[in-house]
């Protein structure tokens, strides 16, 4: 009897490791590629879906992998950073205002809101877009200028006062700084809000 046993748990115990051998977990991560579009896309969805169907959408700001002036440059994103507000009626004389900032990477995608205003862009909810971010790109790589060296891109309606559409801003405070049209394609190297210089 004890044999029996003896040779019942063995065959038990040797059908348990080869069924743990067959069901062995492997995990497997897949880089994908940051798209702007997407990202944006995604989190309007989600801001109209979870948060409120008045939400304005302010800015995107875009970091690429390499340095606009680099050898090796190119439009592969690192990092895609959307700001958002909502404002919420709280009773008749006050409400609450909330800031919500999505930034996605390749590891994942991180939301933070904050109490407070975002004062630094026209919404662009309704605007035109007619250039992609890979458009906006190109259009500066195919400019007679020189590029900045920065990582920065913001696709932003700046307040000024000239109206102008929405443009894809690139460089940083330290640099020269390019002003792509979001819908015409037009490259300049100053803030079309405000007028130029030459004029």
């Amino acid at each position: 009897m004890k044999k029996l046993i003896i040779c019942m748990f063995t065959c038990l115990l040797a059908v348990a490791m080869v069924g743990c051998k067959k069901h062995k977990n492997v995990t497997t991560t897949v880089s994908v590629p940051l798209v702007v579009e997407n990202a944006i896309s995604l989190d309007r969805q989600g801001m109209y879906l979870q948060k409120s169907v008045d939400y304005t959408w302010f800015e995107t700001g875009i970091t690429l992998k390499n340095f606009l002036d680099s050898e090796e440059t190119s439009s592969e994103v690192e990092k895609i950073t959307n700001v958002f507000q909502v404002i919420e009626k709280v009773s008749e004389t006050s409400s609450d205002v909330m800031v919500w900032i999505f930034e996605h990477t390749t590891d994942g995608t991180i939301e933070t809101g904050k109490y407070g205003f975002w004062i630094e862009d026209f919404p662009l909810n309704s605007e035109e877009i007619k250039l992609t971010f890979e458009d906006a790109y190109n259009r500066l790589m195919e400019a007679n200028c020189p590029k900045p060296h920065s990582r920065q891109c913001t696709l932003r309606d700046p307040i000024g006062p000239i109206d102008v559409n929405p443009q894809y801003i690139f460089g940083n405070i330290s640099g020269p700084v390019y002003f792509v049209d979001a819908v015409s394609g037009a490259v300049l190297d100053h803030n079309p809000a405000f007028p130029s210089e030459e004029n």
